[in-house]
């Protein structure tokens, strides 16, 4: 901040420097400027002619300019007046949103520091919060005027320089800081000097022109004259100009100074409102918290402490997010700040540039003709001007609109004051500037007469020829002058639409930064607003804390176990995925088996047709072996076709397996290619040792090659190759099983640790190491291999030299067989890379390897007796029989395909059973899903149960202790209690009652939170309850699984279609009949093979008798499901649907049934098949031809039956249909069923929440009814007891009354003695006299008895009344009471009734419970099931491939014999050629014997040499044919291997293409993509350079416009200083003001303080008065008891006086007469009371100031007459006289009868006594008694002073005799009763008023109402003369006041007296 701050002073005193600087640039270029034209003038006078010419040359040039100029300047001077008033504007609301901006930073620094400070130590903070809250209410009361001075500071720049203060001190700008001040002093010193020098150079230039003016009159310097008068004008121009600028810059402002103080003010009172807002807030939340502390926690809560715990975690997270998301939404408020800060340096600047413009304007001002250079290049930078102002319009508009709104919410009082200062302000600053005018204005006068003096002084003097040439050329000048003047006043126009511009851009600024500070007021009352919950979360939290200690540990074990659950889960999940990969996989397999198999059946079934071709060639040939040697080559070269056809065969069956294991390769490929980037490392150095593989491969591939070519070698090894064959064949199956059980063991050690991984990485490389000890081994094999090669490459030599055309074809075959090597060798590294999984497996596979071998010998057995088979079939060819083709294989593989389809609609029906498993599932998990949470609903509701059972405890046990205090309150004390006692205990219970209510008010917002709780948790189950439906609904997407399978059923329909078909063919009998016979030979495989189905059958049984337990499972399952679902209908409509599901149950056991049929005649089938098979296996060994028709007609009937069975199925599968849509429509209805649950259990807990409210209401009501009952028996109590201490004192009084009625017989006679006595004795008129007196006072005491029994008598009728009117009550609160016991116990029917439901609910829910458990123990069962199913799937499959291996291995070794066959026919053809040359050698030797015989030996010799020779020839020939045949069989076997290369090298190739088209079109894609994307890239980038080229542009001419913008702003800142330093000095003005108007607050505080004192003293005084009084009151009570016992003692001496009683009586028909009149005169006094009851209102404030004055003082009038009525009045009264004095005096009765008695001794007259006789009625009457709040408010003084005087003093007049009837009773109590009852006061009232119902015995009185009493229970509506008085005023004495007379009267005669 001080950074900030010196910144700106420097700022600031940069822009004065240039202020002064600019001032001085300007005082030099006027001096200058007088200078040139003093020069010039001197020239003129000189040289006048040319000088004349050259100035009108001149002006004709300016002027042609200046009217192309002036339409320019017109046009600029309007946008310029636009331009100006929106940088002005923009430039105020700019300075007003900065000094916004930081006063509204520090505030919330502080407000966050407070906020941190306040977490800490909350009640601390909160207390003094309310202090200053209390000072902050208390402040703006007193004094009103603080904020209106307070507004006239904040209007300096004191606004920039705020520090952040208290809170609630009042706003920002009322402290100052010293260092602004400091600044702001020296500013205003420097700028006064400044103004001080202006002011010399102002004076200067007069004087100058003075003596110009007296000078030019001797020199002539006219010239001077007019630069001088020019500049004088320029001057005052320029002064009226900156007094204008003056007062627009100071009303703008004011303007900003008065929004800103509104808006602080308001900001201020409203950050005072949230501060007590939120004390309060956290008060009630630590009360609550306190209350929740304390309440006591039963096992019973440990659920919801859960979940409140739960709760409460989740909303720390919550608000942690929320703090999170504030901090987050800080920091981009602090980025916006910076950016804000940013944009005012930037607009800082541009004003600079600004001020800079209007400096260079004002330097135009004397360059016309540059000037309008310039004007031509700024109307293009005013153009941007307009653009960019057009912009900040737009952009600000919403800024306006939010300033707009938030002047609207500002309140009206602040502003009100504010203004008024600001109007004072203006006021004072106008005045000052309008003397300032004035006194300019009478300097221009003086130098206007001056300058025309000295104008006329010139024509005098040029009155010669020079006279025309000077008047020209002044006339010039004045033409010059004007335009200058003109284009002065056009510069300064520009220049105040330039500041209007700047003003309406601060302004704007100003808006912008109000807009920001109310997002800023946002984002900070939402970060109060998550401190407060915050705070109230942690408050919760550390109440809960020792709850969650003991919840902690429970819940750890709960999340263990979770966990455990969890893990379990998870390692079930991972399980049922590997069960269904390896399901998966299984599938394939069995699919690529039964693809395997059924190609392995397409080639027997080639080799067949080639075999049976074969021996019809082979009879031919031997039977054309007879015609010659020719047929013998013909069969030799059969036999060698034989051989190629072995050969191809051969070269097949290798492709085949070949095309197997690469289709193998390529799936393993795919699935292991995800497996590749875990074992990287290892592939590198496979990837090397693959490379020497690759290359030996390659060397072996070449022996291969030329191995072929010796077919010789060829023979020798074939054994060993088909060997090999048959091994790479199992090498090939167990690879596959390696391959998915390395995949499987993958996909387990996904899931393992990282130690599994290394240990499988460790092993890795163990093997890998032992490869390298292979490959090594393999070198050496390879390099032995290499040896061979050579050898075999020397005698190869010469075989190859002719055979280039197979060369190139082989190198084609080389190209292919090399592609193949490398898919070989990555197979082989990816096998390589699983030999590590597959180590503990090489066991069991060497256990099968040797039971493979064990069964090869079997089977070389069963080869040997094929031969033996072949050699006789080959007997029995050279027979003419014909023979039919074998079709047993045929059969074979209709067995087989029957099998694979029963295996297939195994495999479907497992896949059915899934799936019905998988639904069934699914229902148990929504319906444990609902089951669970209609128990959380249960729960809850037995919770909210509990809760408001405990708040209905609380509300009963508060509702007690207020019925307790208000009963208190409202006990009147019936056992002589004072009236100020009572009012004090009633103020004290009104006290206890306010705030009882508040303690009630805070437990009602208590109970009001625990209901919005608890209709939150309402909202939260009806959310759950909308879950469960979804859920529901999710069920209803079982139909889709249900869709599937009827799929499934109907392909299941059309295989068993197609068995049918197959079974139906029946007409092949005879055929296969044929058939047999022809083929019994084959008995045995058939026999073998049959063993093999039979185990598959047996194995299929034992699978479909597991199928049976699933079903049976299933069906349990569904009957569980069935019972639930009908305890759920019969829960919700006990209608049911329990027909519906008996029809399903008997669907599903009829199906089982028909199952079970179809499994026991699959069975026979399987049995019978058996038993024909083995029949006709023993029939054809034992009978060659005949099979028996009956067994073939026993198989038809059995597929007959087959038929039937079928149609069994596709009828149980229409069941099934049926039964799933069943099911859906009962998932349907119980989906329904749910939902009215839902809505019933909703509607409960509704009801339920309702009930618990009106119980709450109906309890408490009925409680508060119950305390009343006691209140009322207890006053009905006091009541009985008062009235019978009335009776008995009644009874007293009775009693003393017939004692005064018996004694005046014995009076009379006493008197009769007593008058003889008295003639006797001498002193007869004293004892006379003093007779009369003690008579008086005993008919006194006889009056005041009698007026206590009538008062005791009405007290007893009031008592009776009162009694009566309360036994009414009773019997109304009795009703009411039963009323409520009826309606309660109607609640508690219908509680009890909910309560039974609820029970009902539980139970149903644990049934569910329970139903839920024996599902998942049947789900459980189900997939140990489906294990098993599985472990069974896997054996079969494995023994499928067991099988299948054993049919290759017999394949093979069926090959081998065929090979030997051929290999002895061979021989034996050898054998026959070798016999027909020794027949021909003996057929020669015969004819050369017979040669001989002739005797020509010497022929002889020639013909044996000849005959060598040509056995030499044969034999070279036979070698040569052998040589020939071997090698056209090698080249049709090389042939055959070719073509079926190429075969497959073309299918390769079309797979190939294939891949490549594919892959060509993803290239094709991507790279279109690609260069999509390169040609959006280089349109963005193009874009994006223009954007930038048109930025830089923008950038160019903003920075033109800046410059431009900123001179002109230096300008205006030059003025504005000015300006600043007139509204410093007004500031400093107003700062002096607020000091004494703060010095005079402070008086008025401590004035105020000092009168709170003085109050409390008052008040304590009040206090101290009432209990003196009190005492005082008690003691007198005390004192009239004892006198009234010594009275009643003294009565029975008084039977002599009752004569004067009867002449009472008489007086007493006076009285009433005149009580009529009295009465006519109190109606008419009324109305008077009404008129001076308006003149007391004002005389109160005067008794007011009375009662302090004439404190402990008597009143001297009172006294002086009583004085002189004593001494006027006669001796006999002056008793009477003296007792008023002794009481005005405070002497008791006592000390004034005795001196009395002194008197009487001493001779007073018989007027004391009837005088006495007013006095004595005092006993009773004198005790204070209480008015009711009625008569207390609605009387006037003087009625109760008259009132008080009638009841001190009653008048005794001599009583005149009555007849006894007009005697009548008083029906009202009188209302001085002690008791205090409205009744009786209105009873008194109305005993006044009626003169017919009065005693006769007593004189008429008013109601006794004393000075000392309480304005009843609020005192609300009587005056202060109402209010208790204190001891200091006189206590007046009794007057004695006649009956006649009225209150008038009374006064009257005081008043005369």
């Amino acid at each position: 901040m001080s950074s900030w701050l010196g910144g700106l002073g420097s700022g600031l005193g940069q822009s004065l420097g240039q202020v002064g600087g600019s001032l001085s640039s300007f005082t030099g270029q006027i001096s200058n400027f007088t200078k040139d034209m003093l020069l010039e003038g001197v020239e003129e006078v000189g040289d006048a002619a040319t000088e004349l010419h050259v100035s009108n040359s001149k002006l004709a040039e300016v002027e042609a300019a200046f009217s192309t100029q002036k339409s320019e300047h017109e046009r600029l001077k309007k946008l310029h007046a636009e331009l100006e008033e929106k940088l002005e504007a923009s430039e105020i609301q700019i300075k007003q949103q900065s000094a916004e901006y930081r006063t509204l930073l520090q505030q919330k620094d502080v407000e966050i520091s407070h906020l941190k400070a306040r977490q800490s130590g909350l009640q601390e903070e909160v207390q003094k919060l309310q202090r200053s809250a209390q000072s902050a209410a208390s402040s703006p009361a007193v004094l009103p005027v603080t904020t209106a001075s307070l507004t006239a500071t904040t209007s300096s720049p004191s606004t920039f320089l705020t520090r952040p203060t208290e809170p609630h001190h009042g706003f920002h700008g009322d402290e100052m800081d010293i260092s602004d001040v400091l600044w702001s002093q020296q500013e205003i010193n420097r700028l006064s000097t400044e103004v001080m020098r202006l002011e010399a150079e102002a004076a200067h230039w007069r004087r100058m022109s003075q003596a110009s003016t007296t000078s030019g009159t001797g020199h002539g310097d006219q010239g001077e004259i007019l630069k001088l008068q020019r500049t004088i004008k320029e001057l005052r121009d320029e002064m009226s100009r900156e007094v204008d600028e003056h007062q627009h810059e100071l009303a703008a402002l004011q303007d900003a100074q008065r929004q800103k103080l509104a808006e602080v003010t308001r900001r201020h009172r409203e950050e005072l409102a949230e501060y007590e807002e939120r004390i309060e807030e956290l008060e009630e939340q630590i009360h609550s918290g306190d209350g929740q502390v304390s309440s006591p926690s039963d096992s019973s809560k440990l659920p919801e402490l859960q979940r409140n715990v739960q709760t409460l975690q989740e909303a720390a997270e919550r608000r942690e997010k929320q703090l999170a998301e504030l901090s987050a939404s800080l920091e981009d408020a602090w980025r916006n700040q910076a950016s804000l800060q940013q944009e005012r340096d930037d607009a800082l600047e541009e004003n600079a540039g600004l001020l800079q413009n209007y400096s260079r304007l004002q330097a135009s001002v004397a360059e016309l003709q540059t000037r309008v250079q310039e004007q031509e290049g700024k109307a293009l930078q005013k153009t941007q001007f307009e653009h960019e102002i057009q912009t900040l319009r737009n952009n600000l508009a919403a800024a306006e609109k939010e300033i707009e709104r938030l002047k609207d919410l500002s309140e009206a009082e602040p502003r009100e004051e504010v203004e008024h200062a600001d109007i004072l302000e203006l006021n004072t600053i106008i005045g000052m500037l309008r003397q300032e005018k004035e006194v300019l204005e009478q300097e221009k006068l003086e130098l206007q007469h001056r300058l025309t003096v000295a104008e006329e002084q010139m024509v005098c003097r040029n009155a010669s020829p020079m006279e025309s040439v000077e008047a020209e050329s002044l006339e010039d000048l004045k033409v010059e002058l004007e335009r200058r003047e003109k284009v002065l006043r056009a510069a300064e126009e520009e220049r105040d639409t330039l500041v209007s511009e700047l003003e309406e851009l601060d302004r704007q600024n100003q808006e912008a930064t109000q807009h920001l500070i109310a997002a800023k007021e946002q984002l900070s009352g939402q970060l109060k607003e998550a401190e407060a919950e915050l705070i109230r979360t942690t408050a919760e939290l550390n109440a809960t804390k020792e709850q969650k200690g003991a919840l902690e540990r429970e819940l750890e074990a709960q999340k263990e176990k979770t966990s455990q659950s969890a893990f379990t889960l998870n390692d079930l999940h991972m399980g049922k995925q590997h069960l269904e990969q390896r399901v998966k996989e299984l599938k394939d397999a069995l699919g690529r088996a039964n693809e395997q198999s059924q190609e392995v059946r397409r080639e027997a079934a080639e080799l067949k047709k080639t075999l049976q071709e074969r021996e019809e060639q082979l009879a031919a040939a031997k039977a054309e072996t007879a015609q010659g040697g020719e047929r013998r080559a013909e069969e030799e070269l059969a036999g060698k076709e034989r051989e190629l056809s072995d050969l191809q065969r051969e070269m097949d069956e290798m492709r085949s397996s070949y095309d197997k294991g690469m289709s193998e390769e390529y799936e393993v490929k795919m699935v292991n290619r995800r497996l590749k980037d875990e074992h990287e490392n290892a592939l590198r150095k496979l990837e090397e040792l693959n490379k020497q593989l690759k290359e030996n491969q390659a060397a072996l591939n070449r022996t291969t090659r030329e191995k072929d070519t010796r077919i010789e070698a060829l023979k020798l090894e074939k054994n060993q190759l088909e060997l090999e064959l048959s091994q790479a064949e199992r090498a090939l199956s167990e690879q596959a099983k390696q391959y998915q059980q390395t995949i499987e063991e993958l996909t387990r050690a996904r899931s393992m640790d990282a130690s599994a991984l290394q240990t499988e990485h460790e092993s890795a490389i163990k093997l890998n190491q032992e490869k390298d000890l292979e490959i090594a081994k393999l070198r050496r094999d390879v390099e032995q291999l290499a040896s061979d090669h050579r050898d075999t490459n020397e005698m190869l030599s010469i075989t190859v030299a002719g055979q280039k055309q197979l060369t190139d074809l082989l190198q084609e075959k080389d190209v292919f067989v090399e592609t193949l090597k490398q898919n070989a060798a990555d197979l082989q590294r990816e096998m390589e890379n699983r030999v590590s999984a597959s180590t503990k497996e090489v066991d069991a596979l060497k256990q099968a390897v040797e039971e493979k071998d064990k069964q090869l010998g079997g089977m070389k057995e069963e080869n040997s007796h094929l031969k033996e088979e072949i050699d006789r079939l080959r007997d029995q060819q050279s027979r003419p029989q014909p023979l039919a083709e074998p079709k047993t294989l045929d059969i074979i593989t209709e067995l087989e395909t029957e099998i694979a389809q029963l295996k297939s609609s195994r495999n479907a029906l497992e896949d059915e059973v899934r799936s019905l498993k998988k639904t069934s599932e699914e229902q148990q998990s929504s319906l444990q899903a609902q089951q669970s949470e209609l128990e959380q609903a249960a729960v809850r509701h037995q919770q909210t149960a509990l809760d408001y059972d405990r708040l209905i405890q609380a509300k009963d046990e508060e509702i007690t202790l207020l019925q307790q205090s208000v009963d208190q309150g409202r006990l009147p004390p019936f056992q002589g209690d004072v009236i100020l006692q009572e009012d004090k205990t009633r103020s004290l219970n009104r006290d206890n009652g306010n705030e009882k209510h508040d303690l009630s008010k805070a437990e009602i917002e208590k109970l009001v939170r625990g209901i919005e709780e608890k209709e939150t948790e309402i909202v939260q189950l009806n959310e759950k309850n909308l879950s469960l439906t979804r859920q529901l609904e999710q069920l209803a997407f079982s139909r889709d699984e249900v869709g599937k399978l009827s799929q499934m059923i109907r392909q299941k329909d059309l295989e068993i279609q197609a068995l049918h078909a197959r079974v139906s063919s029946g007409q092949d009998v005879l055929y296969l009949q044929q058939q047999l016979q022809a083929f019994a030979v084959e008995r045995e495989q058939m026999l073998a093979v049959l063993n093999e189905k039979t185990r598959e059958n047996s194995q299929l049984r034992s699978d479909y008798h597991r199928l049976v337990d699933v079903v049976a499972a299933k069906e349990a399952a569904l009957v569980r499901l069935q019972q639930e679902n009908q305890r759920l209908s019969d829960a919700s409509d006990p209608s049911g649907s329990q027909e519906m599901f008996k029809e399903t149950i008997q669907n599903l056991s009829r199906i089982i049934r028909e199952k079970d049929i179809e499994i026991d005649a699959l069975t026979q089938k399987c049995q019978t098949l058996v038993t024909v098979l083995q029949s006709t296996g023993g029939e054809a060994g034992a009978v060659s031809g005949g099979v028996s028709s009956n067994q073939f007609e026993e198989l038809l009937q059995e597929r007959d039956t087959l038929k039937q069975q079928v149609k069994k199925m596709e009828e149980w599968k229409q069941q099934v249909i049926t039964t799933v849509k069943n099911m859906q429509h009962e998932s349907a209805q119980l989906h329904e069923e749910l939902i009215k649950l839902q809505g019933q259990v909703s509607a409960d807990s509704d009801c339920s929440s309702k009930l618990s409210v009106d119980y709450a209401r109906l309890i408490q009501s009925y409680e508060q009814k119950e305390k009343r009952l006691g209140g009322l028996s207890l006053e009905l109590a006091q009541v009985q007891q008062t009235i019978s201490q009335l009776s008995n004192t009644k009874d007293v009084l009775l009693g003393k009354l017939d004692s005064v009625a018996q004694t005046p017989e014995a009076a009379a006679a006493t008197a009769q003695s007593s008058g003889l006595n008295l003639t006797a004795e001498p002193q007869t008129q004293q004892t006379a006299g003093v007779l009369q007196a003690q008579l008086a006072e005993k008919e006194n005491l006889i009056r005041t008895l009698q007026e206590n029994n009538h008062r005791l008598s009405d007290a007893a009728s009031a008592s009776e009344s009162e009694q009566r009117s309360q036994a009414e009550e009773v019997r109304q609160v009795r009703d009411r009471l039963e009323s409520l016991q009826r309606s309660v116990r109607e609640k508690d029917l219908l509680i009890k009734t909910k309560g039974d439901q609820l029970s009902q609910v539980s139970e149903a829910l644990r049934n569910r419970e329970n139903d839920n458990e024996v599902l998942k123990q049947a789900v459980t069962n189900l997939k140990e099931r489906a294990l098993i199913l599985e472990l069974d799937a896997r054996k079969l499959k494995e023994e499928n491939e067991q099988v299948a291996a054993r049919s290759r291995e017999k394949e093979s070794e069926f090959r081998a014999l065929q090979e030997t066959n051929m290999q002895v026919s061979l021989l034996l053809r050898e054998k026959e050629f070798e016999l027909s040359a020794v027949s021909e050698k003996a057929a020669t030797v015969e004819r050369m014997l017979k040669d001989k015989e002739l005797g020509k030996s010497g022929e002889l010799n020639q013909l044996l040499n000849e005959l060598k020779s040509m056995q030499e020839k044969a034999v070279m020939f036979q070698q040569e044919r052998d040589q020939m045949m071997m090698a056209l069989k090698q080249k049709q076997m090389e042939s055959t291997a070719l073509q079926s290369e190429l075969q497959h090298t073309r299918d390769k190739e079309q797979r190939l293409n294939l891949e490549l088209e594919r892959l060509r079109n993803h290239l094709l894609e991507i790279e279109d993509s690609y260069t999509r994307e390169a040609l959006a890239a280089e349109d963005r980038e193009t874009e994006l350079r223009r954007r930038v080229a048109l930025l830089d542009d923008k950038l160019a001419t903003s920075s033109n416009a800046v410059e431009n913008a900123s001179q002109q702003a230096s300008m205006q800142v030059e003025s504005l200083q000015e300006q600043l330093s007139n509204v410093v000095k007004q500031r400093d003005d107003v700062l002096l003001q607020l000091r004494t108007s703060q010095e005079q607050v402070r008086q008025y505080a401590v004035s105020l303080s000092n009168l709170q004192m003085v109050l409390e003293q008052f008040q304590q005084e009040e206090k101290a008065m009432y209990s003196a009084e009190l005492e005082k009151h008690k003691k007198e009570k005390d004192e009239w008891k004892r006198k009234a016992l010594l009275l009643e003692d003294q009565a029975s001496a008084l039977q002599l006086n009752l004569d004067e009683a009867s002449a009472a009586l008489d007086s007493a028909s006076r009285l009433t007469d005149q009580i009529d009149q009295k009465e006519e005169q109190i109606e008419e006094l009324k109305k008077q009371v009404d008129v001076r009851q308006e003149m007391l209102e004002e005389a109160q404030k005067k008794l007011m100031n009375l009662l302090n004055s004439t404190e402990g003082k008597i009143d001297k009038v009172l006294m002086r007459n009583l004085f002189l009525g004593y001494f006027h009045t006669p001796k006999t009264k002056r008793a009477d006289v003296l007792r008023l004095m002794g009481s005005v005096l405070g002497l008791s009765r006592e000390q004034v009868d005795q001196m009395l008695e002194d008197d009487s001794h001493h001779g007073v007259g018989g007027w004391v006594s009837s005088w006495l006789g007013g006095r004595g009625a005092l006993s009773v009457p004198n005790t204070p008694q209480r008015p009711t709040s009625g008569q207390g408010l609605n009387s006037s003084f003087s009625e109760m002073f008259v009132k008080f005087l009638e009841m001190e003093s009653t008048p005794s007049l001599p009583a005149p005799r009555l007849p006894v009837h007009d005697i009548k009773p008083l029906s009202a109590p009188p209302s001085g009763r002690a008791s205090g009852s409205s009744s009786g006061s209105a009873g008194a009232a109305a005993g006044v008023r009626r003169p017919g119902e009065s005693n006769p015995f007593l004189a008429p009185r008013s109601a006794a109402v004393p000075l000392v009493a309480g304005s009843g229970p609020a005192g609300s509506g009587g005056h202060l003369l109402m209010k208790p008085i204190t001891d200091a005023l006189p206590t007046f004495t009794p007057v004695p006041v006649s009956a006649e007379a009225s209150a008038g009267a009374v006064l009257k005669d005081l008043l005369k007296q």
